[in-house]
């Protein structure tokens, strides 16, 4: 089984792109097991105890669609949650879990805006060894 960690964050569009990309590869439904990654960032540690349970990936819309996109094209899903620093805990995810690759999606980016270093992507395509495959929006 082949496995991929697809994290995602609140951009439905962005979500849709990498999970048609998950979804069209060759014997998807067969051969790929997806570990979707949705991270919690650290404000929300302020939130009491008491309304920690509803903190959970399944109430964000870009998780949904995409899980439900890979589910119909028959591929294995399971939803993770985690809170922190996006890149930090996307890079530990991947070890812990044994994946094979990493499936993120992309922003536009101005000229200047791509000389800057210090985006999730970028973070993650620096700090792994693992092919990444960076997917833009869903038109």
């Amino acid at each position: 089984m082949y496995r991929i960690l697809l994290p995602v964050d609140t951009d439905e569009s962005r979500a849709l792109a990498q999970a048609d990309y998950v979804a069209e590869l060759p014997d998807a439904a067969d051969s790929v097991e997806v570990i979707l990654l949705f991270v919690f960032d650290e404000s929300d540690d302020d939130i009491p105890d008491e309304y920690k349970r509803f903190n959970t990936a399944t109430r964000i819309g870009a998780v949904r669609r995409a899980s439900e996109r890979l589910e119909e094209a028959g591929v294995e899903v399971h939803v993770l949650d985690e809170s922190g620093d996006a890149a930090t805990r996307i890079l530990e995810e991947a070890e812990e879990r044994a994946v094979d690759s990493i499936v993120i999606g992309g922003r536009k980016r101005s000229a200047v805006g791509k000389a800057i270093f210090g985006s999730v992507t970028m973070d993650v395509i620096r700090g792994t060894s693992l092919p990444v495959t960076v997917t833009g929006k869903r038109e």
